[in-house]
């Protein structure tokens, strides 16, 4: 049944058990950052199949990819964050303008990220040790990615405002729903199967490209046919830089300390370029799996930010400790247990990417040493 805007902007996350209304928020996540992660490994799996060259192609792009949907993750947490505080409060016209212009936010940064990507591709790859030979299948997947900027950030964005209700469903089944068109796309658009032209890289991007197009309509008839959390009254000026402002605050330090990652992958990607495309290739899978295991951290993370924020607006301290202990315990242990996943599958897994041998071989030694460190 469709509840009225009203009472989808009532605080549903300050009464019950903690610990019970964590799992039952996370496990919508976890299944929706699977999905990406599956995103993800679906380009890796099809585009290994071209060759080590182009895997390694792919793998250089994966700095950038991450360092840009970091970026988009930090600022949509800002929103989860101030939008969940202002349901909390109870105000709804609060909760409708802030939504709103998260989504301008991201709008603009979208341009912007376009616009220098597209720009800077030869010298930022060059930096990151592509040679001559790699860099023209980097562009020509990344050509084609950064036109879809927007159709990442706004999903990303509406997404997050969606959590901050509680409801985390509905992303997951949004990102579930990316995941399966991309999968079912890939094989097509890269080897050219039926009736589609064998576009290799460049088709991995397309198919990337349409399926955030299609999250991207069903996000924005979310917000504003159901849940009702679009304003599409003309603001003052002022009103949207209070709001940005307000995002900004949260959201900036967040995607700083996203972008960490992504930084220093890049910085490691192009001291591993000096032993060749295998090695950047398998640096690729593994950096895939291993946003597998953070991804259900970052799922518990998500889930944390509207849990949070509207016991917060209402005044519940007590009840953001303990969500912060099971949290806690909760990583460590996730993190252990992922260490012997890896240790004793390395080589099965690795073994699906590519049969190069060199490539197989530094990928098990990635998925030895990486997990270690993960529950910390």
């Amino acid at each position: 049944m469709i509840q009225s805007g009203s009472n989808k902007s009532k605080a549903r996350l300050v009464e019950g058990p903690v610990g019970k209304t964590l799992v039952k928020l996370t496990l919508p996540m976890i299944f929706g950052a699977f999905s990406m992660v599956a995103f993800n490994l679906a380009d890796t799996f099809f585009v290994g199949k071209l060759g080590a060259k182009e895997l390694a192609a792919m793998s250089f792009t994966f700095p950038v990819v991450l360092f840009v949907s970091s970026m988009g993750m930090g600022i949509g947490m800002g929103a989860a964050s101030v939008i969940s505080r202002a349901i909390g409060e109870g105000d709804h016209h609060k909760v409708k303008r802030l939504t709103t212009d998260s989504l301008i936010l991201s709008f603009l940064l979208a341009i912007c990220f376009t616009v220098i990507g597209l720009f800077t591709i030869h010298p930022l790859f060059r930096l990151l040790g592509a040679n001559s030979e790699i860099l023209p299948l980097i562009k020509e997947y990344m050509a084609i990615w950064y036109l879809g900027i927007l159709f990442l950030f706004t999903p990303m964005i509406g997404n997050n405002a969606i959590r901050a209700t509680g409801d985390t469903k509905t992303p997951c089944l949004i990102m579930m729903t990316a995941a399966g068109i991309n999968i079912l796309l890939d094989p097509f658009l890269i080897f050219g199967l039926s009736i589609s032209p064998k576009l290799g890289l460049a088709g991995a991007a397309i198919a990337t490209v349409i399926s955030r197009a299609i999250t991207f309509i069903i996000v924005l008839l979310v917000l504003s046919f159901r849940e009702k959390l679009l304003d599409f009254s003309f603001p003052q000026f002022s009103q949207v830089l209070q709001s940005w402002n307000k995002i900004l605050y949260i959201g900036l330090p967040s995607a700083v300390t996203n972008v960490i990652v992504p930084l220093s992958l890049g910085a490691i990607t192009s001291l591993v370029a000096t032993y060749g495309p295998e090695s950047v290739a398998a640096l690729g899978v593994g950096s895939r799996l291993e946003t597998l295991v953070i991804m259900v951290i970052l799922s518990l993370s998500a889930t944390l930010i509207p849990f949070i924020g509207q016991n917060w607006g209402a005044h519940k301290i007590d009840r953001i400790n303990s969500a912060i202990k099971y949290s806690i315990r909760f990583s460590l242990l996730w993190g252990t247990s992922m260490f012997f996943v890896f240790a004793f599958f390395s080589r099965p897994i690795a073994l699906i990417f590519n049969n190069d041998l060199k490539v197989v071989t530094a990928t098990i030694c990635y998925l030895w040493i990486m997990p270690i460190g993960n529950g910390f």
